[in-house]
């Protein structure tokens, strides 16, 4: 039994994670089938919540978690961006090498892009108009223009890509394999560093702070956040996190640093200066859910993630499958 000390120390970790980070796990939002899922990406201004679901794209309204549409035939789907001054969405699907170009209001299609091989990581540049694709199995970044969607060149980038960047004037992305962090002109998509992570491996989130030019690095490998200094390629920091991370995101404001980690908790730092740093405690969400999309408007976070079934492999001496558990898909919600 846990004696009356125990008991208060307990309370008193709880009563500090929940004001040293003010964040909690609100509600969750079911959505309809049985897909994989990946990245999720939201639209602050429209109010949409954009959500990766095996071969479609599912849209909700992030306030009420209602449905509004979805986005077909999107195999294997990874990522979303937006080029809302073209009223242009796109879409990166993995299993057919492809691009989808949608519209964002009708969520019809507009046309399919040929990029390169396994695209996963997708986003947008506002300066040079362009959509960059980070393409697993040719190792390369597939640069497209935003309004006509022809492609336009590749940055030959010799490494999987992860989360990405935009940042005076260029982009940052981690390179999974490599484990380093490459930076690249997306105008001339020449690359113009690789900065060595060292300290921990398997880089896939990331985010930034315009202000002190620090990159926040999340690690899979001997799970680590790393802080580097964008500037030189000079490792600052690093602190442990959760197992299983795969996307980070950064609140300016409160100047708070997220990492979503597979085993169900989100790792949350407090960045005091551009040299110092504090682990203001894990927020529990659920098992699997390693990626998510923070509103700058309403500062909560959204997480995707399933229940998943084993079954026996096909072969002997074969893997297990894991298939995703029907109607259990579901967006968490989390906020102060």
């Amino acid at each position: 039994m846990i004696g009356i000390k125990g008991m208060l120390a307990l309370a008193a970790a709880i009563l500090f994670f929940q004001t040293s980070t003010g964040y909690k796990l609100e509600t969750r939002y079911p959505v309809p089938g049985n897909g994989g899922y990946d990245y999720l990406y939201i639209d602050s201004g429209a109010r949409r919540l954009y959500l990766s679901h095996g071969t479609q794209v599912d849209v909700i309204d992030p306030d009420n978690g209602k449905l509004i549409g979805t986005i077909a035939d999107t195999p294997g789907v990874h990522g979303i961006a937006i080029a809302s001054e073209f009223k242009h969405g796109f879409t990166s699907n993995g299993r057919e090498n492809k691009v989808s170009m949608f519209d964002p209001t009708t969520l019809q299609l507009i046309n399919k892009i040929d990029v390169g091989k396994g695209p996963d990581g997708i986003y947008y540049d506002p300066g040079t108009k362009r959509v960059f694709t980070n393409n697993h199995g040719s190792h390369d970044i597939s640069a497209i223009d935003a309004k006509s969607g022809q492609v336009i060149g590749t940055v030959k980038a010799e490494g999987d890509g992860e989360e990405a960047v935009v940042a005076d004037g260029m982009i940052y992305v981690n390179s999974e394999d490599t484990s380093e962090v490459i930076v690249f002109d997306p105008k001339s998509l020449e690359v113009k560093h690789r900065f060595p992570i060292g300290v921990a491996k398997a880089p896939t989130g990331l985010a930034y702070d315009a202000k002190t030019k620090r990159l926040f690095i999340g690690c899979n490998n001997d799970p680590k956040m790393v802080v580097m200094d964008a500037t030189s390629g000079k490792v600052i920091t690093s602190f442990p996190i959760g197992r299983g991370v795969d996307y980070a995101a950064f609140d300016p404001q409160a100047k708070l640093i997220f990492f979503s980690c597979r085993e169900g908790v989100l790792s949350v730092f407090h960045e005091k200066s551009a040299d110092e740093y504090e682990d203001v405690g894990p927020v529990k969400t659920q098992t699997g859910a390693r990626t998510m999309a923070f509103d700058p408007k309403t500062k909560k976070i959204f997480l995707s993630t399933a229940e998943y079934i084993e079954t026996p492999a096909a072969t002997p001496g074969g893997r297990p499958q894991r298939r995703v558990k029907p109607d259990t898909f579901v967006v968490l919600v989390v906020s102060k």
